[in-house]
């Protein structure tokens, strides 16, 4: 019998070697810092922040953190896989140095926040402008999804404490913008929370609210050409009075918690009242139907407001709930929207599941865990998350098409980023060449020169 070697080749490992790149690929999201002037807004943005004869600038310490995270990392010290490759990144601070800086930004509150949010806002403006068809505001109206997402935390940390699910942590509310089915979402707001904090807080959802107005082009701040959309944990009388008093400006789509009257009303609405549901790609939705209820149902409720009820068959085996009716399972959402059929308001508002998908990436970028004790430097951290899905999500819009652009970032993590490759220096300039034989260097390759052929904003 043949003697088995096993399935792979058997190797020997050796430090010591020289021009290699790990984490090449990385050099998209560097590019894309580049060209939308990521790095000097953030630098004019902290310059308060730089002490004198300092070495690192407080900007691109922020920045290599964020880059870190997009690139997997979930906690400070991963700043390291940078500082290994200063090739691609540049030099990067030393871990005390990083760590002064976010403690310094954590002591200054709300004046450290203000500043990198209002960088972010300044470049987010630019890009919607650069990206053209590619920005969620093509169709002439942005939507903002609010949700709320549990940490769990895993040692005694600032804020820290029991969850509604009855487990141990805190409870971000974090807002984004829909990119739509062709892309990603931006994140808009991040307000963190104790693990105590209520799901139906009109006063944190008025906050993100307005933190999100903040983040978007000024046009968008009228006109109703933003839509906020949330789930039931948003349908408050405060929040939607805040909402109508905005009416002017905003649109809304919330989610409704089937009271008693809401349950009465829909046992009223005649048969012929009912219009099928539809679908994003036109078709009739088979079992499900919705209807709009006449009159003041819940009462005292904002002016103009509009409920709007779906029925649906529930699957094989699903149990009904108590405020189901007829056997059939009922949500109910409010909106100030009209002129536009109510099948299409509800597939508006059934698109909100987009958001879970949002929270999700933001689990896998950095928000899985909050890696820092005290809650004013977990709120920088917070803020580190979101200029790191920031890029995840500008980077494919201006260098990836079709398939790619849609990708979560565990994908461009394993195919684009981790790419290696060879430095070579030929005629004073430094060339990256990946490996022909990587299945994606054509991707690689292609994406950094869409970035290239972009105007330099910066």
């Amino acid at each position: 019998m043949k003697k088995r070697s096993g399935f792979y080749p058997h190797v020997r490992v050796r430090g010591g070697g020289a021009g290699a790149i790990s984490q090449a690929g990385g050099v998209l999201l560097v590019e894309t810092v580049h060209r939308i002037g990521l790095d000097s807004a953030l630098s004019a943005g902290l310059e308060p922040w730089r002490r004198p004869r300092a070495v690192h600038d407080p900007g691109k310490v922020l920045l290599d953190l964020a880059l870190a995270v997009a690139l997997g990392g979930d906690c400070l010290s991963d700043v390291g896989m940078l500082r290994a490759e200063p090739a691609v990144f540049g030099p990067v601070a030393s871990d005390p140095t990083v760590s002064r800086l976010v403690d310094g930004l954590a002591a200054a509150g709300p004046r450290a926040l203000a500043a990198v949010r209002q960088a972010q806002a300044d470049v987010r403006e630019r890009v919607w402008q650069l990206a053209s068809d590619a920005a969620p505001n093509a169709g002439g109206e942005v939507v903002v999804d609010i949700d709320g997402v549990l940490v769990l935390a895993h040692s005694e940390k600032e804020d820290a404490a029991a969850t509604w699910k009855k487990s141990f942590g805190h409870h971000p509310l974090l807002a984004f913008v829909d990119h739509g089915p062709e892309g990603s979402g931006e994140p808009v707001a991040g307000l963190l929370r104790p693990g105590n904090a209520g799901s139906n807080t009109a006063a944190d959802h008025i906050t993100a609210a307005r933190q999100a107005m903040a983040q978007l082009p000024k046009q968008h701040r009228r006109g109703r050409r933003t839509l906020i959309r949330t789930d039931s944990a948003g349908g408050t009388h405060e929040f939607l009075d805040w909402l109508t008093t905005r009416g002017r400006c905003l649109s809304y789509s919330v989610g409704m918690v089937i009271t008693d009257a809401i349950h009465q009303a829909v046992l009223l609405v005649p048969a012929s009242a009912w219009a099928p549901a539809v679908e994003p790609d036109g078709d009739v939705r088979d079992g499900a139907w919705v209807a709009e209820l006449a009159g003041d149902v819940l009462g005292g409720w904002p002016t103009g407001m509009r409920l709007i009820v779906r029925k649906e068959r529930p699957y094989p085996g699903a149990q009904l709930r108590i405020n189901d009716a007829d056997g059939m399972r009922i949500t109910c959402f409010a909106t100030n929207t009209t002129g536009t059929p109510i099948a299409q308001l509800e597939l508006r508002h059934r698109q909100r599941a987009r958001a879970e998908d949002r929270i999700h990436v933001a689990r896998d970028t950095g928000l899985r865990n909050l890696p820092l004790h005290d809650a004013a430097q977990n709120r920088i951290w917070l803020e580190i998350v979101q200029l790191a899905l920031d890029l995840l999500a500008w980077m494919p819009m201006f260098a990836l098409t079709s398939e790619a652009r849609r990708w979560e970032p565990k994908r461009p993590r394993l195919r684009l980023f981790s790419a290696a490759a060879q430095l070579v220096t030929t005629a004073r300039r430094h060339w990256l060449r990946l490996a022909r034989h990587w299945p994606w260097t054509q991707v690689i390759t292609t994406a950094f020169d869409r970035l290239q052929a972009l105007p330099n904003l910066g």
